[in-house]
């Protein structure tokens, strides 16, 4: 998105949605206006008939200057914007006036009363319509703003006794593997640089693939062959966008919750298939024997900062299933390939 667009605190006039929404509220004002005008109830009809038919031709006019004209007054101040297009109403109105004289469409009042009168009225609707749609702006810039700060949070949200476990191991390492403790440095930094990123730009595949085997890597170091792994994701477009950081939180659960608590240790198994352009990935983590089971809190936490960075990103389009699957513990999650 643009500043222009940004910007702009118009809506989008070239939406059919928009248009739908013009013409009824145009019909609206037109029942309105014929009922204060009180006519007779033989000429009712008669009356709205052309009153719809005038106030429509001023609605949809403008409602084409303002799809014409969207660039220039998205790069306008506010102030600038609104009054350009609130005289463009005046404009537009004083232009089917005179087009209406023309074609006889017009009772036979005088020109020049009638003129302003209709002005009035157009000016006076306009400046309430262009004030609700101002406010309508700011009020999604305040929850766009509200959004970005709630995901720039959930995104940054990594356990903190997982950085104390990997600075420990980190510290071991220091003194045995100098270079294997090189690569954990490397791969907890790439992991934090991540957290770091604009909540609002979306990964690829690929880099999530990367830091969830840096993490698998980290935790690797300190659960040794207590920790199996298995990948099974060929065929997914590595280029697919989705959220950054969106495995390693359930990753995390798996290991935090699956791996850790059992004696043995276990298997994460990480699939992924790409189907009539949805992406399906599944992250599965063997369960601990009950008698071996701890009561951690935080497994739901890291799911609902999935599914709501889900939602933010694909809306109804993407979801989240979670469940025991031949004995295993399993989150499915389902988003559609989007285009750069």
């Amino acid at each position: 998105m643009n500043q222009s667009e940004r910007r702009a605190f118009l809506p989008n006039f070239c939406a059919i949605r928009m248009v739908f929404a013009v013409v009824v509220s145009a019909e609206l004002l037109a029942i309105v206006l014929t009922l204060g005008a009180f006519p007779p109830v033989g000429q009712f009809w008669a009356e709205l008939s052309l009153r719809s038919l005038y106030i429509q031709w001023v609605a949809l006019s403008v409602s084409a200057l303002y799809c014409g004209l969207r660039g220039p007054l998205g790069r306008l101040s506010h102030g600038l914007a609104g009054s350009f297009a609130w005289t463009l109403i005046l404009l537009v109105t004083a232009a089917v006036f005179f087009a209406a004289e023309a074609l006889g469409l017009r009772s036979a009042a005088a020109v020049l009363p009638a003129l302003l009168h209709h002005l009035a009225i157009a000016g006076i609707v306009g400046a309430m319509l262009l004030r609700y749609l101002y406010e309508q702006h700011r009020e999604r810039q305040r929850e766009l703003a509200e959004s970005q700060a709630r995901l720039q949070a959930l995104q940054a949200r990594i356990r903190p006794h997982f950085l104390f476990n990997s600075m420990n191991t980190i510290a071991s390492l220091t003194r045995v593997d100098p270079d294997l403790a090189e690569q954990v440095v490397e791969d907890l930094s790439d992991l934090f640089r991540a957290t770091l990123s604009d909540a609002a730009e979306l990964s690829t595949l690929e880099r999530e693939f990367e830091l969830a085997r840096g993490y698998l890597r980290i935790e690797s170091q300190r659960l040794g062959e207590r920790l199996g792994v298995h990948w099974d994701i060929e065929g997914v477009p590595d280029d697919a966008r989705l959220p950054a950081l969106l495995l390693q939180p359930l990753l995390e659960n798996a290991v935090y919750h699956g791996i850790e608590p059992a004696t043995a240790g276990g298997e994460v198994t990480i699939s992924g298939r790409c189907r009539d352009g949805v992406i399906s990935l599944a992250v599965r983590n063997t369960l601990p024997e009950d008698a071996q089971r701890s009561h951690r809190s935080g497994n739901q936490m890291a799911q609902q900062n999935v599914r709501e960075r889900l939602d933010a990103a694909f809306a109804e389009r993407a979801g989240m299933v979670v469940g025991q699957v031949e004995g295993c513990y399993q989150v499915r999650l389902h988003f559609p390939v989007i285009d750069r």
